[in-house]
C-alpha cells in the first residue's frame, strides 16, 4: 500500500522536472539520467514508469498540450477577436526574445537540428514540441470558431501557417537588422490574423 501510493507522486515529480527542463531550454535531450537527477529519482524508478526515452517525452509534451496559461490573451473580453489571436501570437513570440536572447536561442536550435544530422531522439522531441506549438494554436481557433468569431473548419492549416509566421518572425529577431522591428512584426501579425480570420482556406 505505502509503495503504491508513492507511485503517482514519482511519476509526476518525473513529468515536472522533464518539462521543466524543455521548458529552460527546447534543445534539451533529456537523457534519462539528466532527468532522474532533476527530479530526485533514480534512473530505475524513471524507467519502471518510461521504460524508454521516446515514451517520456512523447508523455511530458502530451501533458503540456493541456496546461492552463495563466491570462491567457484568447480569455480577454475585452479585445476584438482579431486583437485577442494578435496578442496570443505575441505571447508565443515572448518567449523567443529579442537580441542577444534571440540569438542565443536560434543558435541552440541550428546547432542540435540544422548543423548536424539530428540523432532519432533528438528529432523525436523536435516533432513534439513542434505539434505542442501547433496545439496551442489550434486550441485558440477553436476558442474563436465556438464563439462564431471566425468560421469553423482548415483549424489544422490555419494553425501551420501562423506558426510558420511566428517561426518566420523569431529567425528574423536572432538575424541582424538596421531598424526595430517591432511595428513590422505587429503588422505582420495583423496581416496573417485576418487571413486566418476570413475563413478557412479553399480546398
Amino acid at each position: 500500500m505505502g509503495a503504491e501510493s508513492k507511485e503517482p507522486g514519482t511519476r509526476s515529480k518525473i513529468l515536472i522536472a522533464a518539462a521543466t527542463m524543455l521548458g529552460e531550454n527546447p534543445t534539451a535531450r533529456l537523457s534519462v539520467r539528466g532527468v532522474a537527477a532533476r527530479a530526485q529519482v533514480s534512473t530505475g524508478s524513471l524507467r519502471h514508469f518510461f521504460p524508454t526515452r521516446r515514451e517520456l517525452i512523447e508523455t511530458v509534451v502530451a501533458g503540456m498540450y493541456d496546461l492552463e496559461i495563466p491570462d491567457d490573451p484568447i480569455d480577454d473580453r475585452s479585445l476584438t477577436p482579431e486583437e485577442r489571436l494578435t496578442a496570443c501570437l505575441q505571447l508565443l513570440l515572448s518567449h523567443v526574445g529579442v537580441g542577444e536572447r534571440a540569438r542565443q536561442q536560434w543558435g541552440a536550435l541550428y546547432e542540435a537540428y540544422v548543423a548536424t544530422p539530428p540523432s532519432e531522439d533528438q528529432a523525436a522531441t523536435y516533432l513534439a514540441l513542434e505539434r505542442m506549438g501547433r496545439h496551442r494554436i489550434e486550441q485558440w481557433l477553436r476558442t474563436l470558431v465556438d464563439e462564431g468569431a471566425i468560421a469553423a473548419g482548415g483549424i489544422e492549416e490555419r494553425a501551420r501557417f501562423l506558426a510558420t509566421v511566428t517561426s518566420g518572425i523569431a529567425t528574423e529577431r536572432a538575424l541582424p537588422s538596421e531598424t526595430v522591428r517591432v511595428d513590422a512584426e505587429k503588422e505582420t501579425l495583423r496581416l496573417a490574423v485576418h487571413a486566418v480570420m476570413s475563413g478557412p482556406p479553399a480546398a
